[in-house]
Protein backbone atom coordinates (compact mmCIF):
# COMPACT_ATOMS: atom_id res chain seq x y z
CA UNK A 1 0.00 0.00 0.00
CA UNK A 2 1.44 3.36 -1.02
CA UNK A 3 2.01 6.00 1.62
CA UNK A 4 -0.79 8.50 2.10
CA UNK A 5 0.66 11.99 1.56
CA UNK A 6 -1.29 14.93 2.97
CA UNK A 7 -1.27 18.69 2.63
CA UNK A 8 -2.71 21.89 4.01
CA UNK A 9 -3.04 25.30 2.37
CA UNK A 10 -2.47 28.59 4.16
CA UNK A 11 -3.83 31.60 2.27
CA UNK A 12 -2.41 34.87 3.58
CA UNK A 13 -3.84 38.31 2.98
CA UNK A 14 -6.21 40.94 4.36
CA UNK A 15 -7.52 41.45 0.83
CA UNK A 16 -8.84 37.89 0.73
CA UNK A 17 -10.60 38.20 4.09
CA UNK A 18 -12.16 41.54 3.15
CA UNK A 19 -13.54 40.15 -0.11
CA UNK A 20 -11.69 42.75 -2.15
CA UNK A 21 -9.69 39.99 -3.85
CA UNK A 22 -11.38 36.71 -4.75
CA UNK A 23 -9.15 33.69 -4.15
CA UNK A 24 -8.36 31.75 -7.32
CA UNK A 25 -5.61 29.56 -5.91
CA UNK A 26 -7.31 27.09 -3.56
CA UNK A 27 -9.23 25.24 -6.26
CA UNK A 28 -6.21 25.07 -8.55
CA UNK A 29 -3.92 23.71 -5.83
CA UNK A 30 -6.56 21.23 -4.63
CA UNK A 31 -7.02 19.77 -8.12
CA UNK A 32 -3.27 19.79 -8.78
CA UNK A 33 -2.54 17.88 -5.57
CA UNK A 34 -5.29 15.35 -6.22
CA UNK A 35 -3.83 14.64 -9.66
CA UNK A 36 -0.39 13.89 -8.21
CA UNK A 37 -1.60 11.75 -5.32
CA UNK A 38 -1.52 14.23 -2.43
CA UNK A 39 -4.61 14.57 -0.23
CA UNK A 40 -5.57 18.13 0.65
CA UNK A 41 -6.93 17.99 4.20
CA UNK A 42 -7.31 21.57 5.38
CA UNK A 43 -7.35 25.18 4.17
CA UNK A 44 -6.89 28.22 6.38
CA UNK A 45 -7.09 31.91 5.52
CA UNK A 46 -5.32 34.39 7.79
CA UNK A 47 -4.69 38.12 7.79
CA UNK A 48 -1.40 39.89 7.26
CA UNK A 49 -0.55 39.42 10.92
CA UNK A 50 2.74 37.82 11.89
CA UNK A 51 1.45 36.03 14.97
CA UNK A 52 -1.56 34.65 13.09
CA UNK A 53 0.62 33.39 10.23
CA UNK A 54 3.07 31.68 12.60
CA UNK A 55 0.30 30.08 14.66
CA UNK A 56 -1.47 28.69 11.58
CA UNK A 57 1.76 27.60 9.94
CA UNK A 58 2.96 25.72 13.02
CA UNK A 59 -0.37 23.92 13.35
CA UNK A 60 -0.50 22.87 9.70
CA UNK A 61 3.14 21.83 9.29
CA UNK A 62 2.91 19.61 12.36
CA UNK A 63 -0.19 17.89 11.02
CA UNK A 64 0.46 17.36 7.31
CA UNK A 65 3.19 16.16 4.99
CA UNK A 66 3.27 19.51 3.16
CA UNK A 67 1.96 23.02 3.68
CA UNK A 68 1.46 25.35 0.72
CA UNK A 69 1.20 29.07 1.40
CA UNK A 70 0.05 31.73 -1.04
CA UNK A 71 0.37 35.48 -0.73
CA UNK A 72 2.49 37.95 1.18
CA UNK A 73 5.84 37.73 -0.60
CA UNK A 74 5.56 40.96 -2.61
CA UNK A 75 7.31 44.32 -2.24
CA UNK A 76 5.05 46.20 0.19
CA UNK A 77 5.14 46.66 3.95
CA UNK A 78 2.30 44.19 4.53
CA UNK A 79 4.08 41.38 2.65
CA UNK A 80 5.39 39.65 5.75
CA UNK A 81 5.10 35.96 4.89
CA UNK A 82 8.84 35.36 4.48
CA UNK A 83 9.59 36.99 7.83
CA UNK A 84 6.84 35.00 9.57
CA UNK A 85 8.07 31.73 8.06
CA UNK A 86 11.62 32.48 9.17
CA UNK A 87 10.41 33.11 12.72
CA UNK A 88 8.30 29.94 12.69
CA UNK A 89 11.40 27.92 11.81
CA UNK A 90 13.68 29.89 14.11
CA UNK A 91 16.11 30.96 11.36
CA UNK A 92 17.46 34.27 10.14
CA UNK A 93 16.32 35.95 6.94
CA UNK A 94 18.49 37.99 4.60
CA UNK A 95 18.92 39.15 1.02
CA UNK A 96 19.70 36.13 -1.17
CA UNK A 97 22.74 36.94 -3.33
CA UNK A 98 21.51 35.01 -6.39
CA UNK A 99 18.14 36.73 -6.31
CA UNK A 100 19.70 40.15 -5.75
CA UNK A 101 21.97 39.54 -8.77
CA UNK A 102 18.96 38.70 -10.91
CA UNK A 103 17.19 41.87 -9.79
CA UNK A 104 20.27 43.93 -10.64
CA UNK A 105 20.12 42.57 -14.19
CA UNK A 106 16.50 43.68 -14.49
CA UNK A 107 16.51 47.01 -12.66
CA UNK A 108 18.77 50.05 -12.58
CA UNK A 109 20.29 51.14 -9.27
CA UNK A 110 17.62 53.84 -9.01
CA UNK A 111 14.84 51.33 -9.64
CA UNK A 112 16.24 48.74 -7.24
CA UNK A 113 14.69 50.38 -4.22
CA UNK A 114 13.95 49.00 -0.77
CA UNK A 115 10.51 47.74 -1.81
CA UNK A 116 11.86 45.62 -4.66
CA UNK A 117 14.74 44.35 -2.54
CA UNK A 118 12.18 43.05 -0.01
CA UNK A 119 11.33 40.33 -2.55
CA UNK A 120 14.92 39.04 -2.48
CA UNK A 121 14.84 38.21 1.24
CA UNK A 122 14.83 34.45 1.84
CA UNK A 123 14.99 32.53 5.16
CA UNK A 124 18.33 30.83 5.81
CA UNK A 125 18.44 27.27 4.52
CA UNK A 126 15.45 27.63 2.22
CA UNK A 127 15.45 26.20 -1.31
CA UNK A 128 14.45 28.66 -4.02
CA UNK A 129 11.44 27.99 -6.25
CA UNK A 130 12.46 29.93 -9.31
CA UNK A 131 13.04 29.82 -13.03
CA UNK A 132 14.06 32.17 -15.82
CA UNK A 133 10.47 33.42 -16.05
CA UNK A 134 9.97 34.14 -12.32
CA UNK A 135 11.85 37.19 -11.10
CA UNK A 136 10.93 37.01 -7.40
CA UNK A 137 11.08 33.36 -6.34
CA UNK A 138 9.09 31.43 -3.84
CA UNK A 139 10.92 29.05 -1.53
CA UNK A 140 10.69 25.79 0.35
CA UNK A 141 11.86 25.29 3.90
CA UNK A 142 11.21 22.03 5.72
CA UNK A 143 7.77 20.85 4.60
CA UNK A 144 6.52 24.37 3.84
CA UNK A 145 6.25 25.62 0.26
CA UNK A 146 5.88 29.42 0.05
CA UNK A 147 4.38 30.75 -3.17
CA UNK A 148 3.12 33.97 -4.68
CA UNK A 149 -0.53 34.99 -4.45
CA UNK A 150 -0.78 36.02 -8.11
CA UNK A 151 -2.43 32.96 -9.71
CA UNK A 152 -0.28 32.76 -12.87
CA UNK A 153 2.94 32.98 -10.86
CA UNK A 154 1.68 30.53 -8.23
CA UNK A 155 0.75 28.04 -10.95
CA UNK A 156 4.23 28.28 -12.46
CA UNK A 157 5.73 27.68 -9.01
CA UNK A 158 3.57 24.56 -8.56
CA UNK A 159 4.95 23.19 -11.81
CA UNK A 160 8.50 23.84 -10.61
CA UNK A 161 8.17 22.32 -7.15
CA UNK A 162 5.83 19.38 -7.86
CA UNK A 163 8.49 17.02 -9.32
CA UNK A 164 10.37 17.30 -6.01
CA UNK A 165 7.40 16.26 -3.87
CA UNK A 166 6.65 12.72 -2.81
CA UNK A 167 3.21 11.48 -3.73
CA UNK A 168 0.99 8.66 -2.60
CA UNK A 169 -1.70 6.48 -4.10
CA UNK A 170 -4.14 8.60 -6.05
CA UNK A 171 -7.70 8.95 -4.87
CA UNK A 172 -10.06 7.58 -7.53
CA UNK A 173 -13.74 8.41 -7.94
CA UNK A 174 -16.91 7.48 -9.81
CA UNK A 175 -20.11 9.49 -9.87
CA UNK A 176 -23.74 9.03 -10.86
CA UNK A 177 -26.69 11.41 -11.15
CA UNK A 178 -29.33 10.12 -8.77
CA UNK A 179 -32.39 11.74 -10.37
CA UNK A 180 -33.67 12.02 -6.81
CA UNK A 181 -33.67 14.56 -4.02
CA UNK A 182 -30.93 14.28 -1.41
CA UNK A 183 -33.50 13.63 1.32
CA UNK A 184 -34.86 10.65 -0.61
CA UNK A 185 -31.49 8.88 -0.73
CA UNK A 186 -29.98 9.87 2.62
CA UNK A 187 -31.03 6.81 4.62
CA UNK A 188 -30.16 4.09 2.07
CA UNK A 189 -26.94 5.91 1.18
CA UNK A 190 -25.82 5.77 4.82
CA UNK A 191 -26.39 2.01 4.80
CA UNK A 192 -24.27 1.66 1.67
CA UNK A 193 -21.50 3.74 3.26
CA UNK A 194 -21.59 1.49 6.34
CA UNK A 195 -21.31 -1.57 4.10
CA UNK A 196 -18.28 -0.13 2.27
CA UNK A 197 -16.12 1.49 4.97
CA UNK A 198 -13.03 1.70 2.75
CA UNK A 199 -14.80 4.13 0.44
CA UNK A 200 -15.99 7.69 0.94
CA UNK A 201 -19.49 8.34 -0.39
CA UNK A 202 -20.77 11.88 -0.80
CA UNK A 203 -24.04 13.36 -2.03
CA UNK A 204 -24.14 16.78 -3.66
CA UNK A 205 -27.50 18.46 -4.36
CA UNK A 206 -28.04 20.71 -7.37
CA UNK A 207 -30.86 22.03 -9.53
CA UNK A 208 -31.56 20.45 -12.90
CA UNK A 209 -31.97 22.53 -16.05
CA UNK A 210 -35.71 22.80 -15.26
CA UNK A 211 -34.91 23.91 -11.67
CA UNK A 212 -35.95 20.58 -10.13
CA UNK A 213 -33.87 19.30 -7.17
CA UNK A 214 -31.40 16.57 -8.05
CA UNK A 215 -28.32 14.96 -6.51
CA UNK A 216 -24.93 13.72 -7.66
CA UNK A 217 -23.50 10.76 -5.76
CA UNK A 218 -19.70 10.41 -5.71
CA UNK A 219 -17.83 7.34 -4.47
CA UNK A 220 -14.11 7.74 -3.70
CA UNK A 221 -11.39 5.24 -2.83
CA UNK A 222 -7.82 4.37 -3.69
CA UNK A 223 -9.03 0.93 -4.77
CA UNK A 224 -10.97 0.75 -8.05
CA UNK A 225 -12.55 -2.60 -7.11
CA UNK A 226 -13.93 -1.16 -3.88
CA UNK A 227 -15.39 1.80 -5.78
CA UNK A 228 -17.07 -0.53 -8.26
CA UNK A 229 -18.56 -2.68 -5.50
CA UNK A 230 -20.01 0.36 -3.77
CA UNK A 231 -21.27 1.82 -7.05
CA UNK A 232 -23.15 -1.41 -7.78
CA UNK A 233 -25.00 -1.00 -4.48
CA UNK A 234 -25.66 2.68 -5.23
CA UNK A 235 -27.05 1.87 -8.67
CA UNK A 236 -29.21 -0.94 -7.22
CA UNK A 237 -30.54 1.46 -4.59
CA UNK A 238 -31.41 4.09 -7.19
CA UNK A 239 -33.14 1.54 -9.39
CA UNK A 240 -35.21 0.37 -6.43
CA UNK A 241 -36.06 3.97 -5.56
CA UNK A 242 -37.55 4.51 -9.01
CA UNK A 243 -39.84 1.47 -8.67
CA UNK A 244 -41.50 2.80 -5.51
CA UNK A 245 -42.17 6.30 -6.90
CA UNK A 246 -45.82 6.96 -7.79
Amino acid sequence: MSEIVTAGILVIGDEILSGRTKDKNIGFIAEYLTNIGIDLKEVRVVSDDEAAIIEALDALRARFTYVFTTGGIGPTHDDITADAVAKAFGVAIDYHPDVVARFRQRFSEAELNEARLRMTRIPDGAELIDSATILAPGFRIGNVIVMAGVPTIMQAMMDIISPKLKSGARMLSESVKANAREGDIGTPLRAIQDAHPETSIGSYPFLDEDARPNTNIVVRSRDADKIRAAMIDVETMLAALKTVKP
